[in-house]
C-alpha cells in the first residue's frame, strides 16, 4: 500500500495538493491526534508501573534508540556534505532520531519468546521521549535544509498533537480500555489509513517539485542496502551490550528488538510537523519507509529463528 500511495502521488498528485474546502493534510492532522488518543486508551497505568522494574534494560534500550543510533548516522555526515545527497542524509538522520516502533517491536519480542511486558513499557516510553528528543536532534540540521526551524514551536505542536492525546487516552483507559482492545484490529486499519494519507500528500509535494529527478535506480538500491546495513550494525552492537550487562535471554531479546527498530507512525507524524510547508518531506521519508519495510523482514526472520532454537532446547 505504501508503494501504491507513492505511485498514486506520481500519476495523480492533484488531490493531495487541494486546499479547499478541506485538505487531505488537515484530515491527516486530525487523524494523527486520534491515533495517539486510541493508543493512550489501550495503555494502562498498571502496564507502565510493571515495566519500571528492569531499569537497566530500559536505559540501554533508550540510549540505543536516542543516542547510539543518531551518533552512528552523524559519523557518516562528512560523506554527504556538499553533495546532491545532503537532503537524503537528513532523512537518514531523521530516521535515526525517531522513537522505537510500538506494535511490531512487541510482536517480534512475542514471536522470539522474550519479555513482553518490558517490550510494551520500552516502546511506550520511547514514544513519549521522542516527542521532545527527536525534534531536538533534527533541529541541529533542519534549518540549513528548510531555512525555517523553531524548536519551541515544534515541541509545543508535538505535545498538543501527540503527547496530550496519549495522556487523555491513558486517563480514559479504565472506562474504554476494554472496548479499544476489542476493536484494536479496526483501530489498526485506521492508523494505517492515516499513515498512507500522510505518505501520499508528502510525495505529492515532492513530485510536484521534481525532487526525485536526480536519483537513479542504482542510487535508490544503494540507499536500501545502507538501511539494512544500519539495522544489522545496531542489532549486532545492542546484542553485544546486552551480553555485557548479563541480561537473561528474555531481556536480551527485548533489548535487541526494541533497540533496533524505528517507528513509521511517529516518523510520518513528526515529518508533518517538523517539515511543515517544506517540499522535501517525501525525500526525508524515503529512508524511513525503506528501513521500515526491511526491518520487518529481517526482524521477523531473526525472531522466528530465535523461537525455533528455544523450542529445540
Amino acid at each position: 500500500m505504501i508503494g501504491l500511495m507513492i505511485l498514486l502521488a506520481y500519476f495523480l498528485p492533484q488531490p493531495g495538493m487541494v486546499k479547499e474546502p478541506v485538505s487531505l493534510e488537515q484530515i491527516a492532522g486530525v487523524g494523527v491526534s486520534l491515533i495517539f488518543l486510541f493508543y493512550g486508551i489501550r495503555l494502562s497505568v498498571e502496564k507502565l508501573k510493571a515495566g519500571l522494574v528492569n531499569w537497566k534494560m530500559h536505559i540501554i534500550v533508550q540510549l540505543t534508540t536516542f543516542l547510539f543510533f543518531p551518533l552512528i548516522v552523524l559519523a557518516s555526515r562528512p560523506l554527504f556534505v556538499g553533495t546532491d545527497f545532503e537532503v537524503l542524509w537528513l532523512g537518514i538522520f531523521f530516521l535515526a532520531a525517531l522513537p522505537s516502533t510500538v506494535s511490531s517491536s512487541v510482536v517480534m519480542v512475542s514471536i522470539a519468546k522474550g519479555n513482553i511486558p518490558a517490550a510494551i513499557f520500552n516502546a511506550s516510553i520511547s514514544s513519549l521521549i521522542g516527542v521532545v528528543v527527536t525534534p531536538l536532534w533534527v533541529g541541529l540540521f533542519i534549518a540549513s535544509a528548510t531555512g525555517d526551524f523553531d524548536v519551541t514551536e515544534i515541541v509545543i505542536k508535538l505535545v498538543l498533537q501527540v503527547l496530550l492525546p496519549v495522556i487523555i487516552g491513558i486517563s480514559l483507559n479504565a472506562r474504554f480500555g476494554a472496548i479499544a482492545e476489542k476493536y484494536k484490529k479496526q483501530l489498526k486499519y485506521f492508523d494505517q489509513a492515516i499513515i498512507l494519507t500522510i505518505i501520499y500528500t508528502s510525495f505529492c509535494k515532492s513530485f510536484s517539485e521534481h525532487l526525485f529527478a536526480g536519483f537513479t535506480s542504482l542510487e535508490l538500491a544503494g540507499l536500501a542496502a545502507g538501511m539494512i546495513a544500519l539495522f544489522f550494525a545496531v542489532f549486532f552492537c545492542v546484542g553485544l551490550l546486552s551480553r555485557l550487562f548479563g541480561f537473561s535471554d528474555e531481556d536480551r531479546i527485548t533489548v535487541l528488538f526494541c533497540g533496533s527498530k524505528k517507528s513509521l507512525v511517529h516518523g510520518t507524524v513528526m515529518s508533518k510537523v517538523l517539515f511543515q510547508h517544506s517540499t522535501i518531506t517525501g525525500i526525508v521519508l524515503l529512508p524511513l519507509m525503506l528501513y521500515h519495510a526491511l526491518q520487518l523482514i529481517a526482524a521477523s526472520i531473526i525472531a522466528q529463528g530465535m523461537a525455533r532454537r528455544k523450542e529445540e532446547k
